[in-house]
């Protein structure tokens, strides 16, 4: 059963990654209902989830989900520290607090321009979330947590995309990067290294090299100048013999 919800959870997400640009750290907004159920349960929501969606999520809830179970009974005292724990998103009801599904609601708008999941086990917030195309919803049952299959309503709204019915912004927006030649991920493909033409050479680097001035020698002295040289005497051809003949010496 769990490898089966993980294939139905991994089909699910690349569906609203594909059609609604949905991206790493999912964000979900939790309410109280969820916490106090997954209390019930036993299932710890920050280590579970995570794996249960195979990605990086940041958990989260509004101020007016906070209010509203300070006014519930003390049974829900569990689910109101667990929400705590989350991250609270800004709403338009800081001064006057609203009912949670009402202010859920809110933050989602027509078309659910943040890509908010939606974690919560009311019935009738439910039904008024599957009438907003784009939103994943998740809900515990028997123990375990389960993301809803996509809604009729996101269903019909991606078909008209696809027959050109509709225009979706984040779609076209896509498109004129990729006119304009920006990559997926921002990058520019124009930013690229062009090839430089091949050009005369700089007139600078054809100059010749300056030669470096020879350091000056040292002018020697007149004691290193005579230097005592030794002659050597020559010996006539005849050694002693030749002088002996010699007429003149005799």
């Amino acid at each position: 059963m769990k490898i089966k919800r993980q294939k139905h959870a991994k089909k699910t997400i690349s569906f609203y990654k594909y059609n609604f640009s949905f991206r790493e750290p999912f964000q979900i907004i939790i309410d109280g209902t969820f916490c106090h159920a997954a209390l019930k349960n036993k299932i710890q929501i920050k280590e579970q989830l995570p794996k249960y969606l195979m990605g990086e999520v940041q958990l989260c809830t509004t101020n007016c989900a906070l209010k509203e179970l300070e006014t519930l009974p003390k049974e829900l005292y569990g689910a109101k520290l667990i929400l705590q724990r989350f991250q609270i998103r800004r709403c338009k009801h800081t001064n006057d607090p609203v009912p949670a599904s009402e202010c859920v609601l809110s933050m989602l708008g027509e078309t659910n321009p943040h890509h908010y999941f939606i974690a919560t086990q009311d019935q009738e917030l439910t039904k008024a979330l599957k009438k907003i195309p784009g939103v994943p919803l998740l809900y515990i049952i028997l123990n375990t947590m389960v993301l809803d299959k996509p809604s009729e309503r996101t269903l019909k709204h991606v078909e008209a995309v696809q027959l050109g019915e509709i225009v979706n912004p984040i779609v076209s927006i896509r498109s004129l990067k990729e006119k304009e030649g920006l990559g997926k991920d921002g990058e520019d493909k124009r930013g690229k290294k062009r090839k430089r033409k091949s050009s005369n050479p700089n007139p600078l680097s054809c100059l010749k090299k300056k030669k470096k001035p020879m350091p000056p020698q040292l002018k020697k002295t007149d004691g290193e100048r005579k230097k005592r040289i030794r002659k050597k005497k020559r010996r006539p051809v005849g050694g002693e013999k030749a002088v002996a003949s010699d007429p003149v010496n005799a």
